[in-house]
């Protein structure tokens, strides 16, 4: 018996399997595959068959049995096609398996025996680099590989490109180290928004502390133009954020080309987005839109038009920042530390206030449409804030143009380091505002007893719930950070307060 290594995934974590063969005599050839194998691994045998007769080969006159252990885990994906067809190719001698030990295996063959593009290379080459080992992947997927760090990477196009590698005939090379380069899309510039500068203001304090936040207003106020451009005011991504996001869509079979996620993640999802398009989820507990976010932003527009269990979905992530897929065969943990901005009309029609254009059910049906969102999710985010239809005048000014993104971007940037040094300072890790809990809370927002005082009264006459008031103080202390000044002050509380809403069916 000869054992070869492999992967499945669990999340964005790696679990290695072995794959192990054994040939024994039989007067005509079979080929098994055991293991709690799904259907796309048991079709290897026909596409493993194919790729050995497009070389002139056939399968050995032995009973094969190929076992993927351990026995008791789920194994899907068709990235077992090389291992097993190498671990084959060993039995008839053609490959050394002394050699292909040292390495973990993932990839899908052809029936030409040409090597195709499998999902979950980087977490793949990471796992490697930490045991060890060297990888072989497909050819396309060499840079991939390369951005773990790793320098023990094979990656043929072709399988005869393994064997004479491994033969001597033929040397594969490295492949190149590409600077990743901007995936997330496009966006626009802030100086772009004509107006609108209270939500601009609001749009850069949930920026600062990575807050949630939601806009209600009209149709055609600026509410998605808004949110678009909040990745152009965000900090770059961190060399760990970009191996953390990149891996997630290398798992999802998201990363194109040569590319990493080296932009700040912008999904935004339609309101008819199922459940299982949000969370993840499928035959392989793939990641959901929720986790393609991750270090992003997730932007939901027409929030009450979501189905409303899709939308509670949220409320986990969250509070945690991950989330847990649970499916019938598989269950997976996958990062989701997302920012959530989330646009809405005040109503049906969305002319609430307007006695021109709005219908003749208003003011009623605003109560009942906003009601489909619960409580509990409205509770979570932070930010809420009126966007007003912007003035003629002000859209038609040509020589009125307000800040640009970088000029945004670097306040933003700087109330950032004061948070997350105060943070280091303080609790041993980075965190930012809309993050802190409990005692970190308590120890990052300190209140005089006059702030206190006040704090308490206007949650009392608004009714605020204790997650509320965490979340006042919250906002309150970027609002500070963004000042520069460490302690919070009465002013910070009362702009602070202001984004949270009064009663429902206000707007």
């Amino acid at each position: 018996m000869l054992t070869l290594r492999s992967l499945i995934f669990n999340g964005i974590d790696a679990i290695p399997i072995e794959v192990q063969i054994q040939a024994t005599g039989m007067p005509k050839p079979l080929f098994n595959i055991v293991g709690l194998a799904d259907r796309a691994v048991n079709e290897s045998k026909e596409r493993v068959r194919n790729a050995l007769a497009s070389m002139n080969l056939a399968m050995p006159s032995k009973l094969v049995t190929v076992n993927l252990a351990p026995a008791d885990v789920e194994k899907s994906g068709a990235h077992f096609d090389l291992p097993i067809l190498c671990g084959i190719l060993c039995v008839m001698g053609i490959l050394p398996e002394a050699e292909l030990s040292k390495y973990v295996i993932l990839g899908e063959i052809g029936l030409n025996g040409s090597l195709q593009k499998t999902g979950g290379i980087l977490p793949a080459s990471v796992f490697a680099a930490q045991n060890n080992m060297g990888i072989i992947c497909p050819g396309a997927q060499g840079a991939e590989a390369r951005w773990a760090g790793h320098t023990n990477i094979l990656a043929p196009n072709h399988i005869l490109d393994l064997i004479n590698h491994f033969k001597g005939t033929q040397v594969l090379p490295m492949p190149e180290l590409v600077a990743p380069t901007q995936t997330a899309a496009q966006v626009g510039d802030m100086s772009e928004v004509k107006g609108q500068e209270s939500v601009k203001r609001a749009l850069e304090i949930a920026a600062a502390g990575g807050h949630a936040m939601l806009m209600v207003g009209p149709p055609g106020s600026g509410k998605t133009m808004l949110a678009s451009r909040l990745p152009g005011i965000l900090p770059e991504l961190s060399p760990r954020e970009v191996l953390e996001s990149s891996m997630i869509y290398s798992v999802a079979g998201e990363l194109s080309g040569r590319n990493l996620v080296a932009g700040r993640p912008f999904r935004a999802v339609h309101h008819t987005a199922s459940a299982v398009a949000l969370s993840g989820g499928g035959p392989d507990a793939k990641p959901g839109e929720i986790s393609l976010a991750h270090n992003g932003v997730l932007f939901l527009d027409e929030l009450p038009e979501f189905q409303r269990q899709t939308l509670e979905i949220l409320r986990q992530p969250m509070e945690q920042g991950k989330i847990m897929v649970s499916r019938a065969k598989r269950t997976a943990v996958y990062p989701a530390r997302f920012q959530l901005i989330a646009a809405m009309n005040p109503c049906p029609c969305g002319n609430l206030g307007n006695a021109a254009l709005s219908c003749s059910r208003a003011p009623r049906c605003a109560e009942a449409y906003q009601n489909k969102i619960s409580g509990p999710l409205l509770d979570r985010i932070d930010i809420h804030v009126d966007v007003d239809p912007v003035n003629p005048w002000e859209i038609g000014a040509v020589d009125k143009s307000g800040e640009s993104s970088g000029a945004v971007r670097a306040r933003v940037i700087a109330a950032r380091k004061i948070q997350l040094d105060r943070a280091r300072a303080l609790f041993g890790r980075e965190v930012l505002n809309a993050h802190l809990d409990g005692k970190d809370l308590d120890a990052g927002v300190r209140l005089s007893d006059a702030d206190t005082a006040f704090l308490n009264m206007a949650a009392e006459k608004m009714g605020l719930s204790a997650r509320g008031y965490q979340r006042i103080k919250r906002i309150a202390r970027t609002i500070a950070d963004l000042r520069g000044a460490e302690v919070v002050e009465q002013s910070d509380i009362a702009e602070a307060l202001s984004y949270r809403p009064i009663s429902r069916g206000k707007y």
